[in-house]
């Protein structure tokens, strides 16, 4: 299957969408517990986002999401279509 016919797909998409969000929610899981030594999310969001800094942090988030869903689904998607051509 080629790039265009690939990306062109709803479950593409949707793959992106479930594994971006959930790369997300362990990243900040994740980080929090780094960071802080616990389970302190206020103090995580409020640091990333406060002094004006709300939207540099949701676009970060949003492109890292994005990059990795779209990564993963991409391999994902590519490794399903070799094995099924090769049957």
């Amino acid at each position: 299957m080629k790039f265009k016919e690939m990306i062109s797909k709803r479950a593409f998409w949707k793959s992106v969408l479930l594994l971006g969000i959930g790369f997300l929610i362990v990243y900040d899981i994740v980080s929090v517990l780094f960071e802080y030594g616990g389970f302190h999310f206020e103090a995580y969001f409020t640091e990333r986002t406060e002094d004006g800094k709300l939207f540099r942090f949701l676009i970060g988030q949003f492109l890292a999401a994005f990059a990795y869903g779209f990564i993963i689904s991409f391999g994902q998607f590519r490794g399903k279509n070799k094995k099924d051509a090769e049957n």
